[in-house]
């Protein structure tokens, strides 16, 4: 029986109901934030303001589910809750601002919203094919700036937006304590109770801020019970361009941090995202967007709070989050039952999103820790980005300073800090340079010249370049006879003609170095330094027993009939679907040929190896272009 990746496991109704309550809880204060600044932004009557809520609840419980449970080539089908994006806020207000009166103020709104929402799943295809520039360290970067800055979301929840007016003493109580008691609960309670700490700090946190006469239900009793999102409620749209192209700026700002927060979703869930996974979620944005132009909404984006409930919990079912949907929709309909979740006091709901944004902020260092920082280049990216991220975040006013266009770049760190990364890593990793083209480093992080790697004895030559190949080093020694190499290109295809000029028998031996597919998928991450320094390899999903005894089967017929093992350069993108029909393809092969076919699969891993060896050479952006091939 196939096994099920945790993604895709139902829990027990009773857990999933709590579950799913949970991230609402933690979702809402961030989910209806934006209609009422946008509201008060624009002067809105108070039944204005009640109608964008309970549009914006009704129309994310749907973009959810779109979200996680998917169609066709839409949705991730990862744990991810969909929210209104705050960098749309801005825009919004000056699209409205702008329009003559507010009858056509808000139709060009939601014009805009729907164009930059075609935008969006129309720009989806080509947008992942991008995914080659955001390696660990840009989503690990863009990952920690979103945990860190976003407390100060927590922040203001807790002790006010005003830096003039002190903080309420008891505020802070209400905080640190349901702070305090999330941190004891994931302690003291194991399995399901551990789970669900946020929901018990949240509902004690607001139990006790009702006794000392800090809850108001005054909302409950004026809000009607039954509120209908009709479409076009505002009026047929209006079409304005520049309002428009404000808009689909937000929206690609809005795709490089929906990017990252599925990156950060795969991280947790121990899920690996491919170009496909990118292209779904981003499609998904699109739809949503536009529905939200259709039903009285805004732009939106995944939400990067409930990524760190999710790692807090270690819940990474997505029907989860899908039954939150739900519940939002419900909420959406019910504005009676919106308003008894909005009575949770702000201090309370900023305690418990310390804790689900410093989470975010978790998995990014995880993925920073996968980055040589050793390297001057990886460090300046990391700290350049951190910098002007925390700048923005700490001097929010600092974009009033700039000039309007530049206003969209500056009003968010997560904004700021993302494209810096993103800028930044184009520049040293990506641009040629006559410097970083002739330079290469080794294990320990040394760097050189290429004229200083000619002049190496021929056994330092061979230490430096052995994380080429596994144990053996004869493509080595034949290569180090033809010094001086005139650049790291040069040296790239010597090595690989040095391998196609072998005799049969010293092929064969080198293929023999390597693991055949079977070794390399179920080998134990204790053991597999011993068979490969393709860590990567190793990050399929579980696979069945039935899978394995396939995979089983196939080498040793393989092995049987060719004399050497299944030997495959193993894409990003690649299923184990994939692996068993190349398989099958190459066994049809004559001897002669598959030998050939299997050298190449190893120049190919060869290349990847180079790729991550050298410092910035030109045959990196070759070899690593292979690899992200795979991805479209």
């Amino acid at each position: 029986m196939k096994t099920k990746h945790p993604v895709d496991q139902v829990p027990p109704i009773t857990q999933l109901s709590v579950l799913s309550i949970q991230h609402v809880l933690a979702f809402y204060a961030g989910a209806v934030i934006v209609p009422l600044v946008i509201s008060q932004a624009l002067k809105l009557d108070a039944t204005t303001t009640i109608h964008l809520i309970n549009a914006d609840l009704f129309t994310c419980g749907i973009a959810t589910i779109i979200q996680s449970v998917g169609f066709w080539k839409v949705g991730v089908r990862l744990p991810l809750i969909q929210g209104v994006t705050f960098t749309a806020v801005s825009p919004i207000i000056a699209i409205g601002l702008g329009a003559d009166n507010l009858q056509n103020g808000l139709p060009q709104i939601y014009g805009s919203i729907i164009i930059s929402g075609l935008f969006t799943f129309l720009a989806a295809p080509y947008f992942s094919k991008l995914i080659r520039f955001f390696p660990p360290v840009v989503t690990g970067t863009v990952l920690t700036i979103m945990g860190v800055t976003l407390i100060s979301v927590s922040a203001g929840d807790i002790a006010g937006f005003d830096p003039t007016s002190p903080p309420n003493p008891k505020n802070l109580a209400y905080a640190l304590g349901t702070l305090a008691l999330i941190v004891l609960v994931q302690r003291i309670f194991k399995g399901f109770m551990a789970t669900i700490s946020v929901l018990i700090g949240l509902v004690t946190g607001t139990i006790c801020a009702a006794f000392l006469g800090d809850v108001t239900l005054d909302n409950v009793s004026a809000s009607p019970w039954v509120g209908i999102t009709t479409p076009f409620y505002f009026g047929w749209p209006q079409f304005s361009l520049m309002g428009a192209i404000s808009m689909i700026i937000v929206m690609a700002i809005t795709m490089v941090e929906t990017t990252g927060d599925v990156f950060a979703a795969g991280e947790v869930v121990d899920k690996r995202i491919t170009s496909q996974d990118i292209k779904a979620a981003l499609r998904a944005d699109g739809i949503s967007t536009l529905l939200g132009g259709v039903l009285n909404s805004f732009p939106y984006t995944c939400f990067a709070q409930n990524v760190g409930l999710v790692r807090l919990t270690r819940v990474s079912s997505r029907w989860v989050v899908a039954a939150a949907g739900g519940i939002m929709i419900v909420l959406g309909l019910l504005p009676k039952a919106g308003a008894i979740v909005a009575a949770i006091p702000h201090a309370v709901l900023g305690g418990a999103s310390i804790a689900m944004f410093a989470n975010v902020a978790i998995v990014g260092i995880q993925t920073l820790s996968r980055v040589n920082m050793r390297d001057d280049k990886n460090a300046v990216i990391v700290s350049t980005s951190l910098g002007l991220a925390m700048l923005v975040t700490l001097r929010p006013g600092i974009s009033e300073i700039l000039p309007s266009w530049a206003t969209i770049l500056f009003a968010s760190g997560i904004t700021l800090g993302s494209l810096s990364a993103i800028f930044l890593n184009l520049i040293f990793n990506h641009l040629p340079s006559r410097f970083s083209s002739q330079i290469t480093r080794d294990e320990k992080g040394r760097t050189y010249s290429m004229e200083e790697l000619n002049a190496l004895p021929p056994t330092e030559f061979q230490k430096v370049l052995s994380p080429l190949f596994n144990t053996l080093a004869w493509p080595l020694e034949q290569a180090g006879r033809a010094v001086p190499f005139k650049d790291v290109e040069d040296l790239s295809q010597n090595i690989q003609a040095q391998i196609a000029a072998a005799d049969d028998s010293h092929k064969i031996e080198l293929i023999r170095d390597y693991p055949d597919m079977e070794q390399l998928l179920f080998v134990p991450s204790t053991d597999a330094s011993a068979i490969t320094q393709d860590r990567g390899s190793l990050a399929l999903d579980t696979l069945s027993s039935q899978q394995r005894e396939k995979l089983h089967a196939l080498c040793e017929a393989y092995k049987k009939r060719f004399g050497f093992p299944f030997v495959a350069r193993l894409a990003p993108a690649m299923s184990f679907e994939d692996i068993l029909e190349f398989g099958a393809k190459r066994m049809d092969h004559e001897p002669s040929i598959e030998l050939n076919v299997a050298i190449a699969q190893v120049c190919e891993i060869t290349l990847d190896r180079f790729g991550s060896l050298l410092a910035d050479a030109n045959p990196v952006g070759s070899s690593w272009a292979r690899k992200f091939e795979a991805l479209d």
